[in-house]
């Protein structure tokens, strides 16, 4: 059985982690979409797909799991109304999918989807707005993401540019 885990990944983090492992108990693949795939370069979606594919495949790789997933870019369309079409559109054939967010589980169950729950893990700091602002502000935040993914980010400047978003120096 395939599922699908659909997300932001601004940046990619432990508390996807914990719902990919845990997706990945109740499925032999699962499919990680990259939403909102267009965007990047902002306070709210500073990390381009290409990027986020990154962090996911390096997290995916280190913990053992990459023969399992496979990475997928999804644009947005801006018309709830056929937008889980449109993602199924762009996946291999998925049965279930693993979302918290209340439109996301709306969208998919009223095309005709199974829905499932994914545990929370730690909110209070596992956010990517958390995350972006801990990063912005010179706080520790590398212990709330994988380390391979703390390293990536590092090396492709994601602290500069998020800072250099921060202070308004960019186009």
């Amino acid at each position: 059985m395939r599922g699908l885990f659909i997300g932001r990944f601004q940046p990619f983090h432990l508390g996807h982690l914990s719902i990919i492992r845990s997706s990945l108990d109740q499925v032999d693949e699962l499919i990680i979409g990259i939403g909102s795939a267009e965007l990047s370069h902002t306070l709210r979606d500073p990390f381009t797909a290409g990027e986020r594919m990154e962090m996911v495949l390096l997290a995916a790789e280190e913990m053992g799991f990459r023969e399992r997933i496979v990475v997928i870019p999804v644009r947005d369309i801006n018309r709830y109304s056929v937008w889980a079409v449109h993602v199924a559109s762009l996946c291999p054939e998925f049965e279930v999918v693993f979302s918290n967010n209340p439109l996301t589980r709306i969208l998919f169950g009223e095309a005709g989807y199974r829905v499932e729950a994914t545990p929370f893990v730690d909110r209070s700091k596992l956010s990517g707005h958390m995350i972006r602002d801990a990063i912005i502000g010179g706080k520790t935040w590398e212990d709330r993401v994988p380390e391979v993914v703390a390293a990536y980010i590092k090396r492709i400047g994601g602290p500069e540019r998020l800072c250099s978003l921060a202070d308004g120096d960019h186009l």
